[in-house]
């Protein structure tokens, strides 16, 4: 792709982003968990996504974060505050979640977004950044090692048999 890494701007999302944010998480969902979790509903972006991003847009617990090519949403980032707890007494950051459009990729787009994460945490007092990705998702895994991301827990998951249909 000949777009120029310079016409994307890495900015924090507004309601009239919405749109675009779902339109990204329901990528997000088809690419990665469509393709490795069968327990995903991967209908959930569009179904709740509308309510939950605009919802996030004013919470300063949460950031939202776009990639905008020209007015065209072209990539997200979500993440979330945690407060301390007795368990875990630090205040921690999550990326939730983090989408770039496939012919944006290779433009330091994601990094852009990832860095902006970092930063947001860092001035909200978070002592520890943290995100999930797929073992199987190779990529990510590499992508956020880059950012300073290291493995410290693995989840290990056997299926039981169907679950009852979801309400």
């Amino acid at each position: 792709m000949s777009e120029n890494m310079g016409d994307v701007v890495v900015r924090r999302a507004g309601h009239g982003d919405v749109e675009g944010l779902v339109a990204c998480s329901s990528a997000l969902f088809a690419e990665d968990a469509g393709t490795r979790d069968p327990q995903i509903d991967i209908g959930w972006p569009g179904e709740h996504g509308p309510a939950r991003f605009a919802e996030g847009v004013d919470d300063p617990g949460r950031l939202l974060l776009v990639a905008d090519h020209l007015g065209e949403v072209v990539g997200h980032l979500a993440g979330a505050l945690v407060e301390p707890s007795a368990m875990r007494p630090v205040r921690t950051a999550t990326l939730v979640s983090m989408y770039v459009r496939p012919a944006f990729r290779g433009q330091a787009v994601g990094e852009r977004l990832a860095g902006e994460f970092l930063r947001w945490a860092s001035a909200a007092g978070a002592e520890t950044a943290e995100v999930t990705a797929y073992s199987a998702n190779a990529g990510a895994v590499r992508f956020y090692e880059r950012q300073g991301f290291a493995s410290r827990t693995v989840t290990l998951r056997t299926d039981l048999g169907p679950v009852a249909a979801r309400p």
